[in-house]
């Protein structure tokens, strides 16, 4: 089960996050999880973008793991608005466009 939540900005807008297993075929580690960050309109968009790139069972249940300032801050300054990275705790390690944690391995050959 995905862990997760939202904050809602001033605006009206929101922030989703969620730790979710990597993706098949992803850039990241197998059976390692990834922390997914979506800034949308309400919390129903959110989870809609996740879902039209593939993403099919992704639901938000509660709101046990929010966002943190750190992470609103990377979402937002980000033109997509959909960021991950593969170790949420590691401070170090940059956040990643969507495009690169969903694309398969025949993406990665040069065009």
């Amino acid at each position: 089960m995905a862990g997760g939540g939202f904050a809602k900005l001033p605006g009206g807008s929101v922030v989703v996050a969620l730790s979710l297993p990597s993706p098949p075929g992803g850039s990241g580690v197998p059976g390692a999880r990834v922390r997914v960050l979506v800034h949308a309109v309400n919390r129903q968009r959110a989870l809609t973008r996740l879902r039209n790139l593939g993403l099919r069972a992704v639901y938000l249940r509660g709101n046990t793991e929010p966002p943190t300032p750190d992470e609103i801050t990377a979402v937002l300054h980000h033109p997509d608005g959909l960021v991950w990275r593969s170790v949420p705790d590691d401070d170090t390690e940059s956040w990643h466009p969507i495009r690169s944690l969903l694309r398969g391995p025949a993406d990665h050959r040069a065009g």
